[in-house]
């Protein structure tokens, strides 16, 4: 192997976020190296090896191999578990580059790594070109995405984490996977490794899921249903969380709908909040300020909903609705509990 891509689970798939680093891994040079192994670590990692939908995912996106990662007394996510699994993964043969999405968690990991290491980790990345003297030329975002530096980085194991927008997640070109034409239709090599921990890797450790904690991740979840000022209130998300519960994603709101106190912090889309990758964002009532842009345009497909055809988002989206959101999220709603029924 020559690099190993951290993927985070969301269900019984992969998170956009990961697949959109595993696609950036497969298009670095080939002069690095022509394998790029998928890692999952811990519990989440079972049956990954017959699930066979998501090795033609992970293959389709530019992996060559899945290396599934255990641990006695590891039950869940582990930060500093997770980091020495990869530390020592790199160790087992011949790996000059670890790269692992910028979410909460690919970021947290891969900052541990670095101080297990020793080693500087280049983070948002956009870009990694490997030079001749050995080091990487590294373009990566700064200031939430308003400034793009360029980097010279010298380590020889290299530690990268991926921008969400930095590549779209489409699939990778067969004839451009380094595992060969047809990789994508054939059966992903699976390799099993055993990390050894330390009790005070474990130390820290998650103690619930996404699902437990009240829903599905803003920055990974696959659907976001985004809300503004045209919501109206704190009353009115109540139709959107029922369309996100639906379409088992994420509610996202924009920046005045905190400032208002109508919503957390934590649910902002945006340059000062969390910038989203869904294949869909449904933006409810939302202007479309530079800031809120900055958070969502890597999202595979935007569908604006207001009554203002002027506003700033309907330009961007690829579908717009100029109409009343409480008329039509109802319908939406009502519309896909009969097509469940």
């Amino acid at each position: 192997m020559s690099m190993l891509c951290l993927l985070e689970r969301d269900g019984a798939g992969v998170t956009p976020a990961s697949l959109r680093a595993l696609s950036f891994a497969a298009s670095v040079p080939a002069t690095v190296g022509d394998e790029v192994t998928a890692v999952l670590v811990g519990p989440s990692a079972d049956g990954a090896a017959a699930d066979a939908a998501l090795g033609a995912e992970l293959a389709a996106a530019g992996a060559a191999a899945l290396c599934l990662v255990s641990a006695d007394g590891l039950t869940g996510y582990a930060p500093v578990a997770w980091a020495r699994a990869l530390e020592q993964l790199a160790a087992s043969g011949d790996v000059t580059v670890v790269v692992a999405a910028a979410t909460d968690r690919g970021s947290e990991v891969l900052a541990h790594l670095g101080a297990i290491t020793g080693l500087p980790v280049a983070a948002n990345c956009l870009s990694a070109v490997p030079t001749t003297t050995g080091c990487w030329q590294v373009v990566r975002q700064r200031w939430a995405g308003s400034v793009l530096e360029d980097a010279l980085l010298e380590a020889p194991l290299a530690l990268l984490t991926v921008a969400t927008d930095a590549i779209a997640a489409e699939p990778w070109p067969a004839d451009a996977n380094p595992a060969g034409p047809g990789r994508a239709d054939a059966a992903l090599p699976v390799r099993r490794f055993t990390v050894q921990l330390d009790d005070a890797d474990l130390v820290i450790s998650a103690v619930e899921s996404a699902a437990e904690a009240g829903g599905t991740s803003l920055a990974t979840a696959r659907v976001v249903v985004g809300g503004g000022r045209g919501v109206g209130g704190p009353d009115g998300f109540a139709p959107l969380e029922e369309l996100a519960s639906l379409l088992g994603g994420a509610v996202g709101v924009s920046r005045v709908v905190t400032s208002q106190g109508w919503r957390p912090h934590r649910q902002q889309v945006g340059q000062t909040g969390t910038k989203i990758s869904p294949e869909l964002y449904l933006a409810c009532g939302i202007s479309g300020a530079i800031q809120h842009m900055a958070g969502c345009l890597g999202a595979r497909h935007i569908v604006a909903i207001n009554t203002d055809p002027d506003a700033p988002i309907m330009s961007r989206a690829d579908y717009a609705v100029i109409a009343d959101l409480a008329e039509i999220i109802p319908a939406l709603v009502a519309a896909i509990r009969d097509r469940r029924d």
